[in-house]
């Protein structure tokens, strides 16, 4: 088995060599030279031995693969609910954009807040909720609005600026006009949460963005058209719907229809709805004191020549689940128009007389500081806006959008700096760090299998040195060095390691497939458990590297053998 030349003899003579001798050979000195085995002969000479042993060597090999199955499947479904995250926050970037309003909230003080410890002292000490420090007062400056409006259109398609300016509409009900409006609150005129959630978010308001092109990009990728058109110009207007066809009662009471709990409508009945649009001038009558009212000769407006005729000229539905609350059910209208009402009202007498008043010129009651540049907004007065709200063309561009945000936050005092809500953002972080926390655990636990098979190979590897000594001593007769001793024994373990580590990551990778049937029976969600290729290799190397050093300590050992008591052992 470990003769390199055979020369069989018979009757005395040569009858075969399997290396016979050239007698005319070259005639160069004979050096003496050391002898050393490669890593190719140890693992030729390692190989040769496992295939003499294929039923232990296999269950050696699954035995130290348990722990690596355990590892690959816990990073597979990882992966896996990760790229669930990453989907679902793709699909829900317009649902939810990156939001700037006007009080934004700062999470820094809410987290000072956690790591607060239980205090000793006996006094009572009066301090400002977390919740109040964290609400952060934006200055949304003409220059910080420019430069949003910088931001590369081939990040964001919609740049979205909603305004608290309102709008004067009136309508003809069974041939008599009365004051409407675009509301889904009800007539008691109380802020609801949906109000509150647009107003900080930008979802589930009425206000819809524009293309920076002037397309509708917008509405058509994320409203399916039941009926009649998508809008085109600023006076059109859409009704939106729910996914069951529904809409806010409270948003066709507002426009002086009168309905009922689960009345129907045909589209054809709401195609078509007009009201009319007045401006300040004709909507607000003047007091000899100099405040004002709003009239109430209703006809007299609606023949007015600023004012605007507008039609419901759509019924728009979501087209997915995703896209849910983008737009609070009930009418819904463009940013052009809001900038027209403000356009048209600038300079109208109402405005004119509050700007230099600090009284509120309709109730004549005292405004603070504060107050006053909410009722110029009101009626279209202040042109700063009370939210932003920036739609991402992609996951990737957010991020980049996010980074061009800071920027500007670079070098300003924290007064002065503009604070963004990217909701998405924030939840996909949270998912995301409780998966990573439960990977940590789940990996920690799995990988103490690991420990347990590096000790099993140890075991298996000094019963190899033990039925192997005989072939130590002829190794070591034929002038085999004690580090090619070790060589031999670590290239075995290689073999079993790595061998161990492929086989653990097939049988995870197969796992997969029914771990996924269960899991889109349990969750609805498919194909989330995937084995990454990158966690696979790495799992494989850690496995071979385990492997080795485990079966080292008993590869030393044998190589410390004695030559001649090895030779002598049966």
């Amino acid at each position: 088995m470990y003769a390199d030349r055979i020369i069989e003899f018979a009757d005395g003579k040569i009858q075969q060599d399997t290396r016979p001798f050239n007698g005319n050979g070259s005639t160069t000195r004979f050096r003496l030279k050391r002898t050393k085995m490669s890593f190719f002969t140890a693992l030729k000479l390692s190989f040769n031995n496992i295939r003499t042993k294929k039923g232990r060597t296999f269950l050696t090999m699954f035995a130290s693969s348990i722990g690596i199955i355990g590892i690959a499947v816990v990073l597979a479904l990882s992966n896996g609910f990760q790229r669930q995250i990453d989907q679902t926050q793709k699909e829900t970037l317009s649902q939810f954009p990156v939001t700037i309003s006007q009080v934004g909230q700062d999470g820094s003080g809410q987290q000072q807040n956690l790591k607060q410890e239980f205090s000793k002292s006996n006094s009572v000490t009066a301090a400002t909720s977390a919740a109040e420090k964290a609400q952060h007062e934006n200055k949304l400056t003409s220059n910080y609005l420019d430069y949003v409006d910088k931001i590369s259109p081939s990040l964001t398609k919609n740049i979205s600026k909603t305004y608290a300016t309102g709008l004067n509409l009136i309508r003809s009900v069974n041939g008599k006009y009365q004051a409407v409006k675009f509301s889904n609150t009800k007539q008691s005129g109380q802020t609801d949460f949906a109000t509150l959630m647009a107003q900080t978010t930008g979802v589930g308001g009425s206000v819809y963005p524009i293309d920076r092109n002037g397309g509708q990009s917008f509405l058509k990728s994320n409203y399916k058209l039941l009926s009649g058109a998508y809008p085109d110009k600023p006076t059109d207007v859409v009704m939106v719907v729910n996914r069951d066809n529904s809409i806010n009662i409270n948003a066709l009471r507002n426009l002086g229809i009168s309905v009922k709990e689960n009345k129907k409508f045909t589209f054809d009945q709401l195609i078509g709805t007009t009201m009319q649009l007045v401006s300040n001038d004709d909507f607000y009558q003047s007091l000899p004191t100099g405040n004002f009212l709003p009239g109430n000769d209703y006809q007299k407006m609606s023949q007015a020549n600023k004012t605007k005729t507008l039609k419901v000229v759509g019924i728009l539905r979501v087209k997915s689940k995703n896209s849910d609350g983008i737009l609070a059910s009930g009418i819904a209208y463009s940013d052009r128009l809001t900038k027209q009402v403000m356009e048209d009202n600038r300079d109208s007498a109402i405005v004119k007389a509050q700007k230099n008043s600090n009284r509120n010129v309709m109730t004549n009651q005292e405004l603070s500081a504060e107050a006053k540049p909410q009722m110029l907004a009101m009626i279209g007065g202040n042109a700063v806006p009370t939210s932003i709200q920036i739609y991402p063309s992609s996951f990737k561009d957010k991020d980049q959008i996010l980074s061009y945000l800071d920027k500007y936050n670079k070098g300003k005092s924290k007064v002065n700096k503009v604070v963004y809500t990217d909701f998405a953002g924030n939840v996909s972080n949270l998912t995301g760090g409780l998966m990573d926390a439960i990977t940590y655990v789940l990996v920690a636990f799995a990988g103490i299998s690991l420990i347990t098979s590096m000790i099993m190979i140890a075991i298996i590897t000094y019963t190899s040195v033990l039925e192997r000594t005989k072939e130590i001593g002829v190794l070591k007769a034929l002038g085999a060095r004690k580090r090619d001793i070790t060589r031999v024994f670590d290239a075995e373990t290689t073999i079993l390691g790595f061998g161990s580590g492929i086989l653990g990551v097939l049988i995870a990778w197969l796992l997969t497939f029914p771990a996924n049937i269960i899991l889109e029976k349990i969750t609805g969600l498919s194909g989330v458990a995937a084995l990454n290729l990158m966690h696979g290799v790495i799992l494989i190397l850690i496995s071979t590297a385990l492997t080795v050093l485990g079966g080292h300590v008993p590869a030393r050992m044998a190589a410390k053998k004695d030559a001649a008591i090895a030779l002598r052992s049966e």
